[in-house]
């Protein structure tokens, strides 16, 4: 009986502390610049978040981002520009602090500083890889009348980025972000997603933007693999305080197969240029897109086409070896307006998971430029522990 209630009072605990530590070691070669860069981080991340009460419950969280050892990098305010940029400075900040109110399954609601992730990130995300999220302060609510079925309206005042308070790009203040869409999970060709995306920063007047766009990602059983197909189209045009006047088209088409252990994708995707401006995706997790070497953060003016081949193995045996995910992309680059070259990318990944609470990974990005941009080799070595 006593086992019983205890476990009904720690069922019932009003608050719920959190932690959450990473270590990383992030290594940069980059062609021009002349020394390499060797930077070692420790973000600690850590919370408390309240039981539901009548639908609300809130959470408050900081995150700190230290330099074990010696300043070997340019974290884009300490002023050491003779090494390649790694961003992620030394900080102490607020990361969300929200409430949060939910109803029979049928409204969720959030107001405050919190980390906004909408579908796969493509174009508001919070960057979770650098060791300073992107968090907004904002309002989201999400209503979900039927099964499979969920609309949303954001709206952000300010932006808090990965660069830190310090950083004179490191918050978007007074910005008028509206961030609506609509999802449809069929039952026959997958979820269809559609969004619009009115991007108001007077902050970075060239990153202002409206975008209007819809997705399909589906897949279909084939015995014993499956077929799986992702598809996106978005038209881009300038918005509130942009100088530009411009118009562009977003593509994304992804099929692939999924069999056993191992998923592969072909990928194609393009971000319209004319010479002048380009398509832009400034609130999104980047690192995810056109390569971990990060060197198309910025959508060059004549724009991007991105061919890419995606393999990922997640072996079942033996038991040394589960948990653990193998990964590898190649990437080729170009130009939507003139045929340039922009290079190639290759990146791998080795991870692996020790229960819920430990994991570490490896992970290299070789980009070869061939004479667009600099030549870039960066590695990474991340442990974290989370409970």
């Amino acid at each position: 009986m006593a086992e019983t209630e205890g476990n009904e009072l720690e069922a019932e605990a009003p608050i719920k502390p959190y932690a959450d530590l990473r270590y990383r070691l992030e290594t940069v070669e980059q062609d021009g610049i002349p020394r390499s860069a060797a930077a070692s981080t420790l973000r600690i991340k850590a919370g408390v978040e309240t039981a539901e009460w009548n639908g609300f419950s809130a959470r408050v969280e900081g995150e700190a981002i230290a330099r074990i050892g010696s300043e070997k990098f340019n974290d884009t305010v300490n002023g050491q520009a003779q090494f390649p940029v790694v961003a992620d400075p030394s900080d102490v900040v607020l990361n969300q602090a929200y409430v949060r109110w939910r109803h029979d399954g049928f409204v969720d609601a959030k107001v405050g500083r919190q980390a906004v992730n909408l579908d796969n990130q493509r174009w508001i995300g919070s960057v979770g890889w650098r060791q300073n999220d992107q968090t907004m302060d904002a309002a989201l609510v999400t209503l979900m009348p039927a099964k499979g079925v969920s609309a949303s309206y954001g709206y952000s005042w300010r932006v808090q980025r990965v660069f830190g308070p310090d950083s004179p790009r490191g918050t978007f203040r007074n910005n008028d972000i509206h961030m609506i869409r609509a999802s449809f999970d069929t039952p026959v060709i997958g979820k269809i997603t559609g969004y619009a995306y009115l991007l108001d920063i007077p902050n970075a007047p060239a990153a202002s933007s409206q975008t209007y766009g819809v997705s399909l990602v589906g897949k279909q059983d084939m015995g014993r693999a499956k077929l799986l197909y992702a598809a996106e189209y978005a038209k881009q045009s300038d918005h509130g305080p942009n100088p530009a006047n411009f118009s562009h088209d977003y593509l994304l088409l992804e099929p692939g197969i999924s069999a056993g252990t191992v998923t592969a994708k072909i990928g194609f995707e393009r971000l319209d240029g004319d010479g002048v401006t380009a398509l832009q995706t400034p609130l999104a997790t980047l690192h995810k897109f056109n390569g971990w070497a990060d060197k198309f953060l910025t959508t060059p003016a004549n724009g991007l086409r991105d061919l890419y081949a995606d393999i990922v193995v997640k072996p079942a045996g033996p038991n040394w070896l589960r948990g653990t995910t193998l990964r590898a992309l190649y990437h080729n680059y170009k130009s939507t307006r003139g045929g340039i070259n922009y290079g190639e990318e290759w990146n791998f990944l080795i991870a692996r998971s020790f229960g819920k609470h430990v994991s570490v990974s490896l992970k290299y990005a070789d980009y070869n430029g061939d004479n667009f941009a600099a030549d870039t080799q960066k590695f990474w070595l991340t442990t974290q522990l989370r409970f």
